[in-house]
């Protein structure tokens, strides 16, 4: 027998019964219903973000840190419209997360009313689904759809509009019991036949790698666990995509380190010259890949993925296998002990013999300073006194992300949280909210950038309300540094708009917001910074001042292959410009 109640409480109810502790929301005429029934209730706690691109970035954070669903709740027009970017965020990215928005009165839907816009329309394309609730009827289904596509398959975001009048309306409820979407049903296990075919090409390679990627975070804690069990299992090297950081641990002897544009030099020499590749949760991006004539050209590849749509999208594949990562990894096990399948060992000496020379080119490597902060050296010295923590990183997007990727090692999935497939700048600021509040006694640090986090700088607001003592670690090179390093080498060093010469003072911004601020220029004086802003039980920004014109190396020059990178410890800036296309054909 169904619960009657209106709209607005059908909506809290539904929440409630899906586990959600955490709204992230900002509240406007269209949605006031629900912020009443919010008001009326203390199972639900709401996280007031002082911008809807905040709040969905915070459920992000939230997500991705936690394996649940990120919720949001914004208001009609300018409210939905602003989500918009952290919406294709989660979509990129494959974040589970459940966009509530409010919307006019439906005899007003169409006709310019105040703050209307078309939220169903313009969110088709940067959600997997969403729905405009015009019955009353449909309020519980729908919301409990909304959970099961959002977190099902490969995960994403999902938006929920409701009118005004609906969220009035008295209606039924009914529980989440047996709701599943009528036309949406993903695979979860992997055809054991192409599974054994796989298992069979593992068997016999002879320059073989494990390439993975975020879905295998996705697939859960046992993904990763099943992950690392075949690795030692197969001998085979690992190596990730940004995504996939922490699914195998950094300090394991067969981590190669991450793969890509600016990935290491040993990870991108085998991609290109293995021959048997086995793509676990990846999709073969454009930043992995680099030109694709070109890459991996020896190679038999094997790719698991959950998203049949990703399957021969970029790359033709030799053995699909649609499924989710958990289930194919447990089968390839099992068959692998029970084939007794041994990969040639004079083959496999002979591949991690190439590989260790690969890695004795050590391409990480940087010019030290005694006098100015290198900023790789401000990541290691981060990573040393943060490792034997409770420690989650988010990051904003730019030089400082892809430094931190090659510098912070993450030995757990979950514990890393940046901004992917859209590289959105101002993601790493509230993302810290959703993992501080879903992590309330771990340490959340922000690396960012000093352009990226003036984006969603607002949002310290929110960390000073809540009592989040995030940590907000800026790479401060008054630059838009991957720009500036773009127009350095592929536009004649013409730095057309991307240094500052106006910025904040970020210390007594800091103080402003009634956080706390550091600042810092000299190597010797950072490790006592550090410890005292991880010491600080409140909001932090952290004015690292690093050297404003370092570069992030290894490279990959986008157009070419894996094997023509460069690598900035052993070339100056002129062989660089050299070394790229001098016609300027290739895109950024």
């Amino acid at each position: 027998m169904s619960e009657e109640m209106n709209g607005a409480e059908i909506v809290l109810k539904a929440l409630k019964d899906q586990g959600v502790e955490f709204v992230f929301g900002y509240p406007g005429g269209a949605v006031l219903p629900i912020y009443d029934a919010i008001f009326q209730q203390d199972d639900i706690q709401h996280v007031l973000v002082r911008h809807e691109q905040g709040a969905t970035h915070a459920a992000e954070g939230y997500a991705r840190s936690t394996d649940k669903v990120g919720v949001v709740l914004v208001t009609s027009g300018p409210g939905a419209t602003n989500a918009v970017t952290g919406l294709t965020d989660a979509l990129m990215d494959s974040i589970p997360m459940v966009c509530i928005s409010g919307q006019v009165a439906t005899h007003l839907i169409g006709n310019d009313a105040f703050q209307e816009c078309d939220t169903v329309g313009i969110t088709r394309p940067c959600t997997k689904h969403n729905w405009l609730v015009k019955d009353i009827n449909d309020l519980a289904r729908i919301m409990h759809e909304a959970f099961y596509v959002a977190k099902s398959g490969r995960p994403g975001p999902v938006l929920v509009d409701i009118p005004k009048d609906i969220q009035l309306t008295p209606g039924p409820y009914v529980g989440p019991k047996n709701i599943e979407h009528k036309t949406y049903k993903p695979r979860m296990k992997g055809d054991l036949d192409a599974i054994r075919e796989a298992v069979d090409l593992m068997a016999g390679a002879r320059r073989p790698i494990l390439y993975t990627g975020g879905g295998v975070v996705n697939s859960g804690r046992e993904a990763s666990q099943l992950l690392r069990e075949l690795a030692h299992m197969t001998g085979f090297p690992v190596t990730s995509t940004l995504m996939g950081l922490g699914a195998f641990p950094a300090s394991d002897k067969q981590w190669l380190g991450m793969l890509g544009m600016h990935g290491t030099y040993e990870a991108n020499l085998a991609m290109h010259d293995c021959d048997v590749m086995v793509c676990v949760g990846a999709r073969f991006d454009d930043r992995i890949t680099g030109r694709l004539d070109a890459f991996s050209p020896y190679s038999k590849k094997i790719h698991i993925d959950i998203d049949p749509s990703s399957i021969n999208k970029n790359v033709k594949v030799d053995v699909p296998i649609i499924g989710d990562v958990g289930y194919v990894l447990e089968d390839m096990i099992r068959l692998w002990r029970a084939s007794a399948a041994q990969p040639d060992r004079a083959a496999k000496k002979e591949w991690w013999d190439r590989i260790e020379a690969w890695r004795a080119r050590d391409c990480l490597r940087y010019r030290p300073s005694d006098d100015v902060i290198m900023p790789q050296y401000a990541i290691q010295r981060l990573y040393e006194l943060t490792k034997d923590r409770d420690t989650y990183i988010t990051t904003e997007v730019g030089q400082h992300q892809m430094w931190a990727a090659q510098f912070y090692g993450f030995e757990e999935p979950n514990r890393w949280m940046t901004s992917g497939g859209l590289g959105t700048m101002g993601y790493g600021l509230p993302a810290t909210l959703g993992v501080q509040i879903a992590h309330p006694d771990a340490l959340v640090i922000d690396i960012a950038g000093d352009a990226s986090v003036l984006m969603t700088m607002q949002e310290m607001s929110t960390a000073v309300q809540y009592e989040l003592p995030v940590k907000i670690f800026i790479l401060n090179n008054q630059h838009m540094g991957m720009v500036r390093q773009w127009q350095q080498l592929l536009h004649g060093n013409r730095i057309s708009h991307s240094y500052h010469e106006s910025m904040p003072d970020f210390v007594r911004l800091a103080e402003a917001y009634g956080a706390v601020g550091f600042r810092v220029d000299k190597p010797g004086d950072l490790d006592a910074a550090i410890e005292e802003m991880i010491e600080v039980k409140r909001p932090v920004l952290f004015d690292c001042r690093v050297a404003a014109l370092a570069n992030c190396f290894p490279m990959i020059p986008s157009g070419k292959a894996h094997n023509e990178m460069l690598l900035g410890a052993e070339i100056d800036d002129e062989d660089v410009a050299e070394a790229i296309d001098e016609e300027g054909k290739m895109l950024v």
